[in-house]
């Protein structure tokens, strides 16, 4: 006798109540995994941004000395020449820790001593006190700390002593690195696995009629079947013919449906390689009327507008197709542009996190995201059981790819303590350099960064009060982009 052969009900529905258990155990582990990898790759994306400006800087000749992937408490570290290598407890950024980024306050002199603090203090100066405003100190501070990273012998190799344009390089290393990233992931993603097509095949077969003004989205006993399941119509099925027309894209289907409510059209499916000869009668139902952009058309009134038009309830199913390379940084350039646009409108988005966060309004799918929300949309890609495999790994690419994109975008913004900060401030130092050489006047000497140490200062708390805001709303309102 076969051993499942004499299980009892009750042994079944324990079976049977463990393989729900485990599905969910699966379920779990999946959506940790795409997590993870989201980490990883931001903690690979993070160091690779430093390289790109470890690389440069050692090339020409700046003292490093350290490089750190992340803040906080150190993890692990490793000193290897002048540099010390580690990783710190929270991945949440990288540096590395150049001598001289700011240069003295007077050409050719030394930096002030001066006590730290934020409230106003008194230095000495000569034989007499002097007081200075907590900003004042705040700049002096900078440029002391800075000093400080120069040795003996060593001011030759300090970061403000560059050139302009060597500096520049330096900077935009690590923008460009993660640029790079990302035309590398797009180019995986476009031309390895393909992007999301509408393609022939049916994806979803409607078990009854709803009209468009319907609030229900389930159907119930007593709603009418629909057209495509009365005619047998399955999930999987590619459209071959209907009408005797030959179906060659999804939107030649839908016309072809559309007006035909009331007849009887001949359909032709391929089913596992074998075609199907079927009868579909669409319907006449009510139907939104969308415009060239997706939208629901709206009258002067602002209600919707619908037609009358035929309906059999399918739905297309997308595919991956492959792309040439000439569309990797198109794509690209659109993720670019995308980006750029969210930064610009910046205030606003935030506005509408909160809004979302603390009252009933709900997230914007292309508004901003933190970590966290990235981290929870990875989980859910890998921890959906309907999205094949090869479709879970093209979107966690993507994902990566929109990730350095983000960050390639937002690194350009020229406000320090960003790398666009300290660009701005060399490209500014050669113009002034340009017209002081143009006009014969004396050389202005290097542009004094640390003045700029109260508005970075602002900035960073700026932007530790919107990652706040974000991981909160991503926490208690998150983006939901699977319904």
């Amino acid at each position: 006798m076969h051993p499942l052969i004499g299980w009892s009900a009750v042994t079944a529905s324990r079976f049977a109540a463990w393989c729900g258990y485990s599905t969910k155990v699966e379920t779990v582990l999946l959506f940790i995994l795409g997590v993870a990898i989201v980490v990883v790759g931001l903690a690979v994306s993070i160091g690779l941004h430093e390289i790109g400006h470890l690389v440069p800087a050692k090339l020409f000749g700046v003292k490093v000395t350290q490089y750190m992937i992340g803040f906080g408490p150190t993890i692990w570290s490793r000193t290897r020449g002048e540099t010390e290598y580690g990783v710190k407890a929270l991945p949440l950024g990288g540096y590395i820790a150049m001598i001289g980024m700011f240069p003295p306050s007077k050409k050719g002199g030394a930096p002030r001593s001066t006590t730290t603090g934020f409230f106003d203090q008194m230095v000495q100066e000569g034989a007499s006190e002097k007081k200075t405003s907590a900003l004042s100190t705040l700049v002096d501070d900078a440029r002391q700390a800075s000093a400080e990273t120069i040795g003996a012998g060593e001011d030759h190799r300090a970061f403000y002593r560059l050139p302009v344009y060597k500096r520049v390089i330096i900077m935009l290393g690590g923008p460009t690195m993660n640029l790079l990233i990302a035309i590398v992931m797009y180019a995986i993603l476009l031309m390895g696995f393909g992007s999301p097509q509408i393609s022939t095949t049916i994806g979803s077969v409607s078990e009854c009629v709803l009209p468009a003004s319907s609030d229900r989205q389930t159907c119930a006993a007593t709603d009418e079947a629909s057209p495509g399941a009365v005619a047998g119509l399955r999930p999987g099925d590619r459209l071959v013919s209907i009408g005797g027309t030959a179906i060659t894209n999804w939107e030649q289907s839908t016309e072809i449906i559309r007006q035909a409510p009331g007849r009887t059209l001949a359909v032709v499916v391929e089913r596992d390689g074998v075609d199907v000869n079927l009868s579909l009668a669409p319907k006449l139902t009510e139907r939104y009327v969308y415009t060239a952009d997706n939208k629901i058309t709206t009258d002067t009134a602002g209600a919707a507008v619908t037609e009358q038009v035929g309906f059999v309830g399918i739905g297309a199913a997308s595919e991956l197709v492959p792309e040439p390379a000439t569309a990797v940084l198109p794509a690209v350039g659109d993720n670019i542009a995308g980006v750029a646009h969210v930064i610009l409108n910046l205030p606003d988005r935030l506005v509408a996190v909160a809004n979302a966060a603390f009252g009933p309004g709900e997230r914007d799918l292309n508004g901003p995201i933190s970590v966290v929300g990235v981290g929870r949309v990875a989980g859910e890609i890998a921890s959906i059981d309907t999205i094949p495999v090869a479709s879970k790994v093209a979107s966690l690419l993507g994902l990566l790819g929109s990730l350095n994109i983000a960050l390639f975008v937002f690194n350009l913004v020229p406000l320090l303590p960003l790398d666009g900060g300290h660009v701005a401030g060399a490209l500014w130092e050669g113009i002034r350099r340009f017209f002081a050489k143009l006009f014969k006047r004396p050389d202005p000497g290097p542009v004094d960064m640390a003045k700029l140490m109260p508005l970075t200062l602002a900035v960073v708390v700026l932007l530790g009060g919107m990652s706040l805001l974000l991981i909160y709303a991503d926490i208690v309102k998150p983006i939901n982009l699977f319904g």
